[in-house]
Parts: structure tokens; C-alpha cells; sequence
């Protein structure tokens, strides 16, 4: 059999006010190409289809014209699709008795038996005689049976469900949406989309042996786990922030067969460019910004942020970079200040993405460094606010 691993696809984000919809088209009629060509016989879609709970029409139609399209293409296929921690799980099940028509099965939500308790066999799907997935969408507080911590509870869902299929499957596809021991997120720039929920991360790989292959969306960067390498996040189609800009935007294609197990990254060509020029001086960045390719923006053009050393306030600072930016074909994101080493920290004011990236925890220890004498903030002080921040960030707010 043979799967292609997909996620976090964020259908209906803005770039810094740029929209994405024809990025995301590309990739969506690269995506149905590719699976006929491969001739997959299933599609996973690990979670984040969306960007919002509360997605725009247009990122709707766009995941049902690609539905559409690829099933129409490939008859054969079955898609499975889970919900991440940006989605309405109920939002993305509410078509179900349509999709399922198709092939297409959405586990969005949690679901109880007669006796409140947690419904196992909803998320054990076959694929085959001997294959199956379990799929769960992103677990929030309440979602799963007591635990200790959200860790924990999360850990021994996926531990049970693979007890229960295990007794029937020889092959199984464990697929979730989660932050995972091990995991690489990139921190280097602020705008990087802080990992929501992510404070807790949950130790997969103990289940590495028990399961052929786990499927994960959440972290943004491909990249594979695990004492067996078989913990994989498949990474975004399109980089979320200039912090990404370096990351290889990959789908994974798994195949399954009587010698176990094989993979392979298929990289998505023709991605937008994100260039970063600086932190420099402005002479300098002047003389970076002349050596950009003339000509007209479009929707295919690079995506480029500016950061600039200054000493002291320059109000005039983005009309010159603007000047000098005519008849280059990029799209300007931000323009940012940078105290040059030695003076006092002089920075353009935060975009709405940037205030939604702060790490809270990271917050509140330089805040308390501050406040006494640069001492560190006490461990079990640490441990109890990212508790609270945990079981905060996994409220479910999207209705």
C-alpha cells in the first residue's frame, strides 16, 4: 500500500496582508498530480487544513474543489483527514455523509459511547486486511480519560488505541496532531507561529515498536523522530514565517508492504522565495536591496523583509527603503528597526502575527528576571505556569 503524508496546510492565511490563495492552489494540483502518479492508495491529512476555526469561503472551496478533483482523478483513493488545534473539528465533519461518499473520512472530534466513555473504535479505520489508521484529531483538555498531566492523557490515548488495533492489524498508521518529544521548532525570529498548546510535549517514542509509522502534523518542519525514525512530521506546504524560510517544504509517501516499511520525501517545487536582508546598516541594506530582480510583483514574486540598524528614530526610514524598492519584483512584508549594538532597543511596532507569536512562559521568566535582579525564575514556579498556560492554550475557544 501506498500512503502520502500530508499537514498543516493553513488554507485561507495571509502573508503579512499578501494572500496565499494561488500558493496554496499550486500545491493543491501539485498534490492531486503527484498521487496519480504515485498511484497512492490513501492521502493523510494531519490536522491545521485551515488557518481559523472559522475559515473564509474561499479556503473552503479550495479543500473541496481539491477533493473533488482528486478523487475524481484517482477512484481508488481513500483520504483521511484529523483536525489540528487551528480547526473547528466540527466544522470539518459537518459534510461527512457527503465525503464519506467519496472516500474521504474526518475525524474532527471526540466522541462518547452509551456509557460517556471514550469511543476507541471510531478512530481505528481500515485501510486493508492488514493495515489500519488510527486517527486523532488535536486532543484538548477533557478530550482525553484522566490523567496526570496532558502529556500523559494524550500518551496513553495513542497506547490504548494501539493495544485495541494491534489485536487485529498487523500494519498500523498512528496519526495525530501534537507537539512531540523531540520535536525541532524553529526560534530564531519572532514571528515564528509559537506551537499552541505545545508547552507540554508528548513522548511518542516508546510507541515507535508498536506502530509502523506515526504521522504528525503540528511542527512545521519536516523532519523524522524516534529510536526508529518512524515518528514523522511531513512539515507545511508553505513556510508560515520568515523563521521557516530555510525549512524544504515536503510531502512523505510511505509504502507498506511484506518487508515492513519504506519512505520517501517528494519535495513541492516551485514554493515562493522568502528573502531577509540585514540586520544592517542602511547603506548597506541599500546596496542588497539594488541587487533584487527588476521588474514587476506578482503573485509569484518573493516575499522579503527588511531589518535595518538605526542608533537613534528615523521617521522617514520606510519611504526611503520604499524608494529604493520601485521596479524590484518582490513583495515587501516589514521593515524593522534594530538598535545597533550599545544603545537602547529601538523596534517597529509588532503585527498582529508577531503578538500572537509571544511565548507566554518565555514572557513571564524575563519579566521575573527583571523584577529581581536578573536571578532565574524558580523551577517549580516554571512548572506550575506552564501548566496553567498548557491548559489554557488546549481551551477550545472556536465556538
Amino acid at each position: 500500500m501506498i500512503l502520502i503524508h500530508t499537514a498543516d496546510w493553513h488554507l485561507g492565511q495571509t502573508f503579512f496582508g499578501y494572500d496565499r490563495t494561488k500558493e496554496h492552489s499550486n500545491f493543491l494540483a501539485w498534490l492531486t498530480a503527484t498521487i496519480k502518479e504515485k498511484k497512492a492508495d490513501a492521502l493523510l491529512i494531519a490536522g491545521d487544513i485551515f488557518d481559523t476555526p472559522n475559515p473564509s469561503a474561499s479556503a473552503q472551496k479550495s479543500l473541496y474543489k481539491f477533493i473533488r478533483d482528486v478523487t475524481q482523478e484517482n477512484p481508488q483513493l481513500r483520504i483521511i483527514i484529523t483536525a489540528g488545534n487551528h480547526d473547528s473539528g466540527a466544522r470539518l465533519e459537518a459534510p461527512d455523509t457527503l465525503m464519506e461518499t467519496m472516500g474521504v473520512t474526518v475525524r474532527g472530534t471526540i466522541q462518547r459511547t452509551a456509557d460517556a466513555s471514550f469511543d476507541y473504535e471510531r478512530h481505528i479505520i481500515a485501510l486493508s486486511a492488514e493495515i489500519c489508521c488510527v486517527a486523532l484529531p488535536y486532543l484538548r483538555q477533557g478530550d482525553y480519560p484522566t490523567a496526570e498531566s496532558y502529556s500523559e492523557g494524550v500518551r496513553h490515548t495513542f497506547s490504548t488505541l494501539i493495544e485495541k488495533a494491534r489485536a487485529r492489524y498487523k500494519h498500523i498508521i498512528l496519526m495525530g496532531h501534537l507537539f512531540a518529544t523531540g520535536g525541532n521548532v524553529s526560534s530564531d525570529d519572532r514571528s515564528e507561529r509559537t506551537v499552541v498548546g505545545g508547552l507540554d510535549s508528548v513522548e511518542l517514542g516508546p510507541l515507535s515498536s508498536e506502530a509502523t509509522y506515526i504521522a504528525l502534523g503540528h511542527l512545521h518542519k519536516a523532519q523524522s523522530l524516534g529510536p526508529k525514525k518512524n515518528i514523522c512530521y511531513s512539515g507545511a506546504p508553505l513556510p508560515m514565517s520568515f523563521a521557516e524560510r530555510y525549512n524544504r517544504q515536503s510531502v512523505t509517501m510511505l509504502t507498506v508492504d511484506n518487508d515492513g516499511l519504506s519512505t520517501e520525501k517528494l519535495e513541492i517545487p516551485g514554493c515562493v522565495k522568502l528573502l531577509s536582508i540585514g540586520a544592517a546598516p542602511l547603506t548597506q541594506v541599500i546596496k542588497e536591496i539594488e541587487n533584487l530582480p527588476v521588474g514587476e510583483a506578482d503573485d509569484q514574486s518573493p516575499y522579503l523583509e527588511i531589518k535595518i540598524e538605526i542608533s537613534e528614530p528615523e521617521p522617514t526610514l520606510r519611504a526611503q527603503i520604499e524608494k529604493v524598492l520601485e521596479g524590484k519584483a518582490v513583495r515587501l512584508t516589514r521593515i524593522e528597526a534594530v538598535a545597533q549594538q550599545g544603545t537602547s532597543s529601538i523596534e517597529a511596532p509588532l503585527t498582529y502575527d508577531e503578538v500572537k507569536s509571544i511565548d507566554p512562559l518565555r514572557l513571564a521568566i524575563d519579566f521575573f528576571s527583571r523584577s529581581y535582579g536578573h536571578e532565574e525564575m524558580p523551577e517549580n514556579m516554571q512548572k506550575l505556569l506552564r501548566e496553567v498556560i498548557t491548559e489554557i492554550s488546549n481551551e477550545d475557544f472556536s465556538n
